[in-house]
């Protein structure tokens, strides 16, 4: 450690440490525009140029390494006027538009020319104008000219993103941020250049003139889309969702969100939305009430279990459901004495679990690991938040190996990070390459194979790369559990990593799919599972937030008796009876279980559309008229204390994650056929977010 002093304030900090870093431990703010705690030091806007103390001029905090005994003046006349002198030279080129820019009230230039701007220019020349640059449907890029040239954005893409998509052209004031030769910006993660930009130069598009910062109340939320359950801020005005950012949560997703995060609550003001009950009469859509579209629900459920048996009531929920809907869900069908239920609906291998399958170690360990082996997974798009973490793990030499298929991986760069090794296959071979994979471990530690296996010289560099290392994990991806065989792909893995030290888990595809096993919303005891409900046939189905065809494969819905959908969108028309409007994530209050097991509650942040109910009250109200017997809940919070046993949970507990089979190791080879989702299909709300519709990942099709 080395002890310094910063305006009279001891302070120590770890050997090679920056000044700015001694400041942030020692509560002082130094003004800065380029630095950015998660990015690399560029050192080129020069405003945080400090006084220390026998140094001949002003040195930039950011960038001075400290030494022992070092005397730093924050706040003394020379630090504040070469701060000044910074400060003028910045507004020389700045536009004067402050009245009319998106970043008004948001902005640090705007708020550090206040202390330490000039009230006057003594620039008399001609500003320099940039053109404006189109850059897709995410970012506007229509002010360059109040662009500062601090490169955040570049290095975010280059350090974060993993791909370098903006850079600097020219020279002196003909230095321009730009794409190469007018390409987009199409990173799954660009949205955070608008965050990390500290004037207006980069703004979003889809909020562009919206609203003024200052007019939008904040509030708490949680991502209803992939597994990591990112941390948001939504952004309401006038009772309608204006914008989401991050809140930042180290052990989730830092201060970082996937651009479906941040952009999807488009869909939430489309005119796609569901706001009244509507039942199907004679083929003509009709909008209801509550109290008959209930009352016509609760009548065809009895009149199917009467007729056909409870055997023949089914529902699919879909794990992007709160865990309160979850858990109602399956209490309303049990009730009814049905175990049809699931929530696995692209899954093709139905063995039945020990346990929630989960991430099998923490989120934010991923950043540390040394060696990783990622089967079935394009995790890159999948998990865009998960493979930043990775990526940032192999920048300090974590071994990357991959089992995948040339759709998952069409290139060496696909995934944004460097690959020690790799075995890109068909689907249909990932068995025998794990199998491949065991043999090699095998004669590496001198035991004996589980099963027949070669160990092939791509299989010899995974197992290299997986040794290489203390800190390792095995992830299995969304492919791998949608796998015919993902029970089988399990055992090998778990064979692996027992030998070689590594935890093994699944990356898990939904907000709730951890939460969804941990509450049972899948078949029990002579349940049929989501594929052979698809198939059509029984009496009654509910179909909660889902919409089989996109969110499943094929489906023969049309031959069920009565249909009933439950989702805030007009879905699945075409096969329902009676379509019920739920509230989205923003309207509802809920909980989801992320892939580590994180137990994250939040509020509603706006009224419920029109008519639309949160659905966790619309299935207690149904069960109710059913005669299910069930506690007289009054909130989700109850709801939530009744699922998991207990108030107050922050984390599932050990006893019931696990990642562990009863399926010995084997290898199937064979056809397989992987239903492949693209990153913008994730599910229903993305799938109406017409900027993410309009990305390059959206228009390049189910994997790209």
């Amino acid at each position: 450690m080395v002890e310094l002093e910063i305006d009279g304030k001891k302070v120590e900090v770890p050997e090679g440490s920056m000044v700015m870093h001694a400041a942030e431990k020692a509560g002082t703010y130094i003004p800065h525009f380029c630095y950015h705690k998660k990015l690399s030091i560029a050192a080129n806007c020069r405003m945080c140029l400090v006084d220390v103390e026998k140094a001949p001029k002003a040195v930039p905090a950011c960038a001075t390494p400290v030494t022992q005994g070092m005397i730093v003046r924050t706040k003394s006349d020379k630090a504040i006027k070469a701060q000044q002198s910074v400060m003028e030279f910045l507004l020389i080129n700045h536009p004067l538009d402050c009245p009319i820019c998106d970043q008004g009230g948001e902005c640090q230039l705007q708020d550090l020319a206040v202390g330490y701007g000039a009230s006057g220019s003594r620039y008399e020349e001609e500003k320099r104008v940039v053109f404006h640059k189109d850059v897709g449907p995410l970012i506007s890029m229509e002010e360059m000219s109040r662009c500062i040239h601090c490169t955040r954005c570049v290095r975010f893409g280059q350090e974060i993103a993993g791909a370098m998509e903006l850079g600097m052209s020219h020279r002196g004031e003909h230095a321009e941020i730009e794409t190469f030769v007018g390409q987009s910006v199409d990173s799954e993660l660009s949205g955070n250049m608008i965050d990390v930009c500290p004037v207006g130069a980069l703004t979003s598009k889809p909020f562009r003139y919206s609203a003024r910062t200052w007019e939008l109340s904040r509030r708490k939320s949680v991502s209803p889309h992939d597994s990591t359950g990112a941390n948001l801020i939504v952004q309401v005005k006038n009772n309608r969702v204006m914008r989401v950012v991050p809140f930042e949560n180290e052990a989730v997703n830092e201060c970082w969100l996937a651009d479906r995060d941040r952009f999807s609550y488009e869909a939430l003001n489309s005119d796609q939305r569901l706001t009244q009950p509507m039942l199907k009469q004679g083929g003509q859509w009709q909008s209801v009430d509550w109290a008959t579209a209930l009352e016509y629900v609760a009548n065809g459920l009895n009149q199917a279990k009467s007729q056909h048996g409870a055997a023949s009531i089914g529902a699919l929920v879909s794990p992007h459901s709160t865990l309160e809907e979850l858990y109602l869900a399956g209490t309303l069908v049990r009730g009814l004495g049905s175990e049809n239920i699931d929530h696995r609906l692209r899954h093709t291998d139905f063995t039945a679990a020990e346990g929630a399958r989960w991430l099998g170690t923490s989120i934010a360990s991923l950043s540390d690991l040394q060696s990783v082996l990622i089967v079935g997974s394009n995790v890159r798009k999948d998990h865009p938040l998960f493979a930043q973490r990775i990526r940032q793990a192999a920048r300090r030499g974590c071994a990357v190996g991959a089992i995948t298929s040339e759709a998952l991986l069409k290139n060496a760069d696909a995934w944004a990070m460097p690959l020690r090794a790799s075995d890109v296959v068909d689907a249909g071979q990932w068995g025998k390459s794990l199998a491949n994979l065991a043999a090699a471990v095998a004669a590496e530690k001198g035991v004996s194979a589980p099963v027949a296996g070669e160990a092939t010289d791509a299989a010899k560099a995974l197992v290299q790369a997986l040794l290489s290392g203390e800190r390792k994990a095995i992830l299995l991806g969304n492919a791998a559990a949608h796998h015919p065989d993902a029970t089988g792909l399990l055992a090998l893995c778990q064979w692996i990593g027992g030998q070689t030290g590594a935890s093994v888990g699944f990356l898990t595809e939904a907000a709730n799919t951890v939460g969804a096993q941990v509450v049972k919303a899948q078949p029990g005891a002579n349940g049929m599972h989501a594929g052979q409900m698809l198939q059509g046939g029984l009496g009654a189905m509910l179909l909660l937030n889902c919409e089989p065809g996109l969110d499943s494969g094929p489906s023969q819905l049309q031959g069920c008796d009565m249909v009933v959908t439950l989702s805030p969108f007009k879905a699945n028309m075409d096969v329902s009876d009676v379509l019920l409007p739920i509230a989205p994530f923003t309207e509802t209050s809920g909980t989801f279980i992320n892939a580590e097991g994180r137990v994250q509650s939040f509020h509603a942040v706006v009224k419920p559309q029109g008519d639309a109910r949160p659905g966790w009250k619309v299935l207690r109200v149904l069960a109710d008229m059913l005669g299910v017997v069930q506690p007289p809940y009054e909130s989700s919070q109850e709801v939530l204390a009744q699922a998991l046993g207990g108030a107050g949970v922050g984390q599932v507990p050990p006893s019931r994650l696990s990642n562990g089979t009863s399926a010995a190791p084997r290898v199937q080879t064979q056809s397989v056929d992987l239903p492949m989702v693209g990153i913008y299909q994730l599910d229903g709300i993305v799938r109406r977010a017409p900027s993410l519709q309009q990305t390059a990942d959206a228009r390049e099709g189910a994997v790209a």
